[in-house]
């Protein structure tokens, strides 16, 4: 049953994957490709890792690190992607 879990987990973050970059193929704006993206990509890499974490149990320290790495990045990207599409900086660096 846990291999079948397993392995449900990664069939549906590869479905995730793919779900993400067939949007870049459209005509809508590039925020909203990126967007679209970044939402995919990390919902399907959280299902890979939690199907991860149901085959190999021993390394769950690493596994829940990883986890918690592509919440935090891919916010933190998210909200790096909005502020430099306003193009209203103000850094005169």
């Amino acid at each position: 049953m846990i291999n079948f879990l397993s392995y449900a987990c990664i069939v549906v973050g590869l479905v995730f994957w793919y779900w993400g970059t067939w949007p870049l193929l459209g005509r809508r704006s590039v925020l909203y490709k990126l967007h679209g993206l970044s939402v995919a990509d990390t919902l399907g890499s959280m299902a890979i890792v939690v199907g991860l974490l149901l085959r190999i149990p021993q390394e769950w320290p690493l596994l829940v690190l990883a986890l918690i790495s592509l919440a935090i990045w891919n916010t933190v990207l998210g909200y790096v992607l909005a502020y430099c599409s306003t193009g209203d900086s103000s850094y005169d660096g």
